[in-house]
């Protein structure tokens, strides 16, 4: 802690104040710690401790050791049974369909605190300290467990107005539109032309990292944009987006709940997967989710 303060403030007397110590306290801490691994850590010039390039790589893996560390302790301290789980979602996905459904979480299981955190990418559970992952994409996550939750459709909007100024009758009068386009996604279009028969690489149009402030740019007139139907069946229904052509098309990815392979009988993890089963199952059964 002394040498990750020191680092992060630049001086052993900053670094007192950060952790209520002695400037000689934090000061023999570096020296005990550079006794330790038998590395000098640090060049003395006059009364400056000047990180050696040593140092810096090492404070950087120290840093995360204590953020782990640090979110260890939260998860104690809000959940003292060890009901805890940590749980990375993808934004869109966790704000319109999987919020609405927690609460019914929460209350079947009152011991479990769920913690959320955005993510749009796979990462290393390890490194991040999540217990599991909302992931859209192949089975391919390296050392995880999956579950499939459900496949996709996407369905090219655009706001009515925008449509009765730029009609369209067939596929291939989207390519002369703006086409607004998921950075994580890049060849959805092609895939949508491709299976309406159109070759050909489909136009650049604005750029999104979330599908929220998609669907939003394109209620308000300024592009089609390629949904997932259960994303968007809100504005679907009340008429602020609607089919620009051609009806829901089969995307080219699945969503599942990923874990790592070490967390497979932790009991939050166990009762989640299971809820989350359920509700997709029964989703489905009702048809409300056509996949």
């Amino acid at each position: 802690m002394a040498f990750e303060s020191v680092i992060r403030t630049g001086s052993t007397l900053a670094a007192a104040h950060d952790l209520s110590l002695t400037q000689g306290a934090v000061s023999r801490l570096i020296q005990n710690l550079e006794a330790q691994l038998g590395v000098a850590l640090f060049r003395r010039e006059g009364r400056r401790l000047v990180p050696t390039d040593t140092a810096l790589a090492y404070a950087r893996d120290v840093a995360k050791a204590m953020d782990l560390i640090s979110r260890a302790s939260m998860r104690v301290r809000s959940a003292p049974g060890g009901g805890t789980l940590a749980l990375s979602i993808l934004p869109t996905f966790g704000t319109r369909w999987l919020a609405p459904r927690l609460p019914g979480f929460l209350a079947a299981h009152p011991g479990v605190t769920i913690n959320l955190g955005t993510r749009l990418r796979p990462f290393d559970f390890a490194e991040e300290g999540f217990d599991a992952a909302i992931h859209f994409g192949e089975a391919t996550w390296p050392g995880a467990g999956f579950a499939k939750l459900f496949d996709e459709r996407m369905v090219a909007c655009a706001a009515p107005g925008f449509l009765a100024s730029h009609p369209v009758s067939g596929p291939e009068d989207l390519i002369g539109l703006p086409l607004l386009q998921l950075e994580t996604r890049p060849n959805a279009w092609a895939d949508w032309l491709a299976h309406h028969g159109v070759t050909g690489s489909a136009p650049l149009g604005m750029l999104f990292d979330q599908f929220a402030p998609m669907i939003q740019s394109a209620i308000y007139g300024m592009g089609v944009a390629l949904l997932p139907e259960f994303l968007a069946k809100a504005e679907l229904a009340d008429g602020r987006l609607v089919d620009a052509w051609g009806g829901p098309v089969p995307s080219r990815g699945s969503y599942y709940l990923v874990w790592p392979l070490a967390a497979e009988t932790y009991p939050p993890l166990v009762a989640f997967r299971d809820w989350l089963r359920r509700e997709v199952r029964g989703e489905t059964d009702d048809g409300v989710l056509a996949w």
